[in-house]
């Protein structure tokens, strides 16, 4: 997830492209409570108590999560001889969860088709989940090289 925000930034910084504000995240989260599972909209949604910290937690839990996936399907030994494929493969699949879960339920439709241009947010999803996937092998790689 780490990669992936720091590939927000850049794109950010040198495009003037933003990312998903993560206090959408919390708020959704944060209506949790309240039994409001999906919204119209979730930008005009009630904003709720630490949104942002809990959007950002919940993202970086997301992400791990995502990670110990990669390791149940291809094993601990993976990260022996970490391979770009099976990260990738992974980040790939991770768009699953926006396209159909996180989205539907901010009001933005199934793979952002209620949004004003679809098609451009769904390769910007496809880039960054990528650029997670690229993230995930790279932190291997990192984590084998420290601990040898």
């Amino acid at each position: 997830a780490l990669v992936m925000d720091i590939y927000a930034l850049i794109i950010r910084q040198f495009f003037g492209i933003k990312s998903l504000d993560y206090s959408l995240l919390g708020r959704w989260i944060g209506h949790f409570s309240r039994r409001q599972f999906s919204h119209e909209n979730i930008i005009r949604a009630t904003p709720i108590e630490n949104e942002k910290a809990i959007g950002w937690t919940a993202h970086y839990l997301i992400g791990i999560t995502f990670a110990v996936v990669l390791l149940c399907i291809w094993g601990i030994d993976w990260t022996n001889d970490p391979t770009i494929f099976p990260a990738f493969i992974v980040g790939i699949l991770t768009i699953i969860a926006p396209f159909f879960i996180m989205q539907p339920a901010f009001g933005f439709g199934i793979a952002a088709s209620k949004t004003a241009n679809p098609k451009v947010a769904r390769i910007r999803s496809f880039i960054t989940h990528s650029v997670y996937g690229i993230g995930l092998y790279l932190s291997a790689l990192i984590l084998k090289f420290l601990l040898d």
